[in-house]
């Protein structure tokens, strides 16, 4: 703050423009540069193949080792991280209470729904003594659908919002722990959701039903970073 330019470290009051920001928003890049994690299979009936995909599984946890494990293997000799992606793209299946079913959507938000700490203080969604913001924000990301919702992720299929956190827009269990392996290694990092269900009594059915069919319109949108 001293030298009057931000000092790289994401510090939450900082007043100046975030250096990982400027340049960022319309990277040029190849298809080696971008990551495409998804959580199975039949969200993409093999029609990313051409892609650098990597799947998951369903969780949190499942969500952050896999892609972990994947950076990992960028590591070099000296200890860092080489050859990153320039992007990551999660691409995978949510439910919303207020959005259409068959709906693709962006979200560049990104909260740990079922973090609860209230007992001590803390605010739902709101990690304990975590250094790093409640909310994992890279609207500064630009895409081409650019409605900017708010992902809550969490270890739970969700059929009933009314307990929720009421600013999230789209449910699913993985996207908040990608968001955050990619805010701690400087990845920059979308989201983009085919909404198969509206969180009702009917939401295990209509996921069934919808799983695999949000992949045509993920292509389209993958247009547009071969564009760039």
């Amino acid at each position: 703050i001293n030298e009057g330019k931000c000092c790289g470290n994401r510090c939450r009051l900082c007043p100046y423009e975030p250096k990982y920001m400027k340049g960022s928003t319309n990277i040029k890049m190849k298809r080696e540069d971008i990551l495409i994690v998804c959580a199975l299979e039949q969200e993409t009936n093999n029609e990313l193949d051409e892609w650098n995909v990597i799947y998951t599984g369903c969780g949190k946890v499942n969500a952050t080792y896999e892609l972990t494990a994947e950076l990992f293997f960028s590591k070099s000799m000296t200890g860092k991280l080489t050859n990153l992606p320039k992007l990551v793209i999660n691409f995978g299946t949510a439910g919303s209470k207020d959005i259409p079913i068959h709906t693709l959507v962006d979200c560049n938000k990104f909260v740990q729904r079922d973090m609860d700490a209230s007992g001590l203080g803390f605010k739902k969604g709101e990690t304990p003594f975590d250094n790093h913001p409640q909310i994992i924000d890279y609207s500064y990301v630009k895409n081409p659908i650019g409605k900017n919702y708010v992902c809550g992720a969490g270890d739970s299929f969700v059929e009933d919002a009314s307990n929720e956190i009421k600013t999230i827009d789209v449910f699913d269990m993985e996207s908040y722990a990608l968001a955050k392996t990619c805010w701690k290694t400087d990845i920059d990092f979308v989201s983009y959701k085919y909404i198969t269900d509206n969180v009702n009594e009917k939401s295990a059915d209509d996921w069934e039903k919808n799983c695999g069919k949000g992949v045509k319109e993920f292509k389209k949108v993958l247009e547009y970073y071969e564009n760039l």
